[in-house]
């Protein structure tokens, strides 16, 4: 959960994630990598659920600058507003400032989603050789995914 005055983030692991998106037909994920990484590291697929996971940066690459449309950008994708967002980066840190500032904005604006998010990520944390993709996360715990 996250610390000071901001609406709550909730937090939940990727098989979680995949069975609140099986479930609730209206819950979106977002997928908040940068566009080389959805490209070279591949990406859930839910196509199996009838829908494909929303894609807006959170920050770009080669700097990782803050994409400062971010919040209207992922608003002009969506047709309204979901029962939740499971937002979802690299390991979860990006996908959890995505998530806060979703969050803030809406409640801003007197408007509320649960803002929920994928802790370990589609690539997961390092392993003790300093790989990612087959310690935890998305990938490692065996949902689908593809590479495009």
């Amino acid at each position: 959960m996250t610390t000071g005055g901001g609406p709550q983030i909730a937090e939940v692991g990727p098989r979680d994630a995949w069975k609140i998106l099986s479930e609730d037909e209206d819950a979106v994920l977002v997928d908040v990598r940068s566009a080389p990484e959805w490209g070279f590291v591949g990406g859930p697929d839910l196509s199996e659920l009838g829908r494909d996971a929303i894609r807006v940066e959170w920050a770009a690459w080669p700097g990782m600058s803050p994409n400062p449309t971010f919040v209207g950008a992922l608003m002009d994708q969506l047709p309204g507003l979901p029962t939740r967002m499971l937002f979802i980066c690299r390991s979860g840190a990006r996908s959890m400032q995505a998530a806060q500032a979703v969050a803030r904005t809406l409640s801003e604006k007197g408007e509320q989603v649960e803002c929920i998010n994928v802790a370990e990520g589609f690539e997961g944390d390092l392993d003790g050789s300093s790989h990612r993709g087959g310690l935890n996360g998305w990938k490692a715990r065996g949902l689908a995914w593809r590479q495009t």
